[in-house]
């Protein structure tokens, strides 16, 4: 029977960041199958591109369409929780905030996630999303399954031992194969994590980099350009005992805080008025006067990093965090041995280079080498070099030289882009980063042979 979905004309799309936008033809909100099997229909018949749509917290154009764009929201369930097995079967427009609450219900969780949890199951493994632990692989290494909604209109099972070509495809899919329905992730036992955040130096961490990587299972730093700085950050699995203890310990002396001032006031204080609002204030005046970002980068170091900060709380909780600015992003994945020659090719870069400038922080992190075709971690342990500059009420910030600077030297050292983030690479530089680039290629074709998955950004990468 056929429902006629109907598509809203008029929705304006824009990336969490409001740094691409597109004016969808039609704007879909499927709650079944059957509706995304007609709306592909009518997109087949109409000779129209499709766009799935999660979060939209992809800095780059690669959620854009002028054609039709389906927002999977609606398709957000719990499908199944394996207590025994450990997995959770979920539909693919799910967002991570809400599954995290959930697999916390069951004594579960994922063993890793990114910064940012508004985002969707299926965009997740879209794009790569990564955190640190050079135990812990990107985040699509925790899919053990999902189905796959084709072109076509067929519905295709993937996992290891079946259709494991496709499945080592859709791990990571750009958006380009097919509309992914179900994604089945392996989870382990619901963990507290004890984070620990320190000052140090950029040579330090550079000399010892082997010793923090074993000391601390998710390890990563944030670098302050223009000095010597860096935050060095520890999270480890913790006991729930300790945990249970500290917290009746914390309430005692949060109750005598509270007795002298109101503690959340003052948090709010360092975190938005300090961290936030005085910083856009600062950002924003150092787009008339560049040289001030040097100074700003060292005095909210002293401000903020300086001392050394303990927390304890739910892995989710420690995971993420809020991105409070607009920014331009870029993340490029190099092989783990060469971290420390990058890094400080960029640092000489900028020192050799005054009008260049680099707001804080670069941030470091760590991902084991995986099988998954188009994984910037593809065969190899890697380092993940994160640079920002923010824009202080939306106003852009020069970043051109410094952009090409750092990509040159990430080309260099046989770096790979983040999928989501900005870059410039084209097929050319694809061919020569992926070795199963090709094979993945094949796939694409054979799934979608008409291009009703591609857009703009996708036909960059492929042709």
């Amino acid at each position: 029977i056929l429902t006629q979905v109907h598509g809203q004309g008029g929705v304006k799309f824009q990336n969490w960041a409001k740094t691409y936008g597109s004016s969808p033809e039609l704007y879909f909100q499927p709650t079944s199958v059957e509706e995304i099997r007609e709306i592909l229909d009518m997109a087949r018949q109409r000779n129209k591109r499709v766009k799935v749509v999660g979060g939209g917290h992809s800095p780059s154009d690669i959620a854009c369409t002028d054609d039709f764009m389906i927002q999977m929201e609606k398709m957000n369930r719990v499908l199944k929780v394996d207590k025994e097995k450990q997995q959770v079967t979920v539909e693919g427009g799910i967002f991570l905030t809400d599954l995290n609450v959930e697999l916390s219900k069951h004594g579960l969780a994922l063993a890793n996630l990114g910064a940012v949890s508004e985002v969707a199951a299926a965009g997740v493994i879209g794009t790569g999303t990564h955190n640190t632990g050079i135990k812990h692989g990107i985040l699509p290494t925790q899919v053990v399954g999902l189905s796959l909604l084709t072109a076509s209109g067929d519905i295709l099972e993937c996992s290891e031992s079946v259709n494991a070509d496709i499945f080592q495809a859709a791990r990571l899919h750009l958006g380009c194969l097919g509309v992914v329905l179900t994604v089945t992730f392996q989870c382990v036992p619901q963990f507290h994590l004890h984070e620990v955040a320190f000052p140090s130096t950029l040579t330090e961490v550079l000399d010892h980099l082997d010793d923090h990587l074993k000391r601390s299972q998710y390890f990563r730093f944030l670098w302050f350009p223009h000095s010597e700085n860096v935050s060095v950050i520890y999270q480890d699995p913790t006991n729930k005992a300790g945990w249970r203890k500290l917290q009746s310990l914390m309430t005692i002396i949060f109750l005598c805080l509270a007795l002298q001032r109101p503690s959340s006031s003052a948090n709010w204080f360092w975190d938005y008025a300090v961290g936030y609002y005085l910083l856009e204030f600062l950002l924003w005046i150092s787009t008339f006067v560049p040289r001030l970002v040097c100074w700003i980068n060292r005095f909210f170091f002293w401000l903020l990093f300086s001392s050394r900060v303990e927390n304890i709380n739910v892995s989710y909780k420690i995971f993420n965090y809020e991105c409070r600015f607009k920014q331009h992003v870029q993340d490029w994945a190099i092989p783990i041995e060469k971290t420390k020659e990058a890094l400080l090719e960029l640092k000489a870069a900028l020192e050799n280079n005054p009008k260049m400038v680099a707001h804080y922080p670069v941030e470091v992190r760590f991902a084991r080498g995986d099988d998954i075709w188009l994984s910037p971690c593809f065969q190899r342990d890697s380092c993940y070099m994160n640079i920002i500059m923010y824009r202080p009420y939306g106003k852009n910030v020069p970043r051109l030289n410094y952009w090409l600077t750092y990509e040159g030297i990430m080309k260099k050292y046989g770096g790979r882009p983040h999928w989501a983030k900005a870059h410039s690479c084209t097929r050319k530089d694809f061919e020569k980063m992926y070795p199963a680039f090709p094979k993945f290629c094949s796939v694409r074709e054979k799934l979608d042979p008409t291009g009703m998955f591609l857009n703009t950004y996708l036909e960059k990468v492929f042709y």
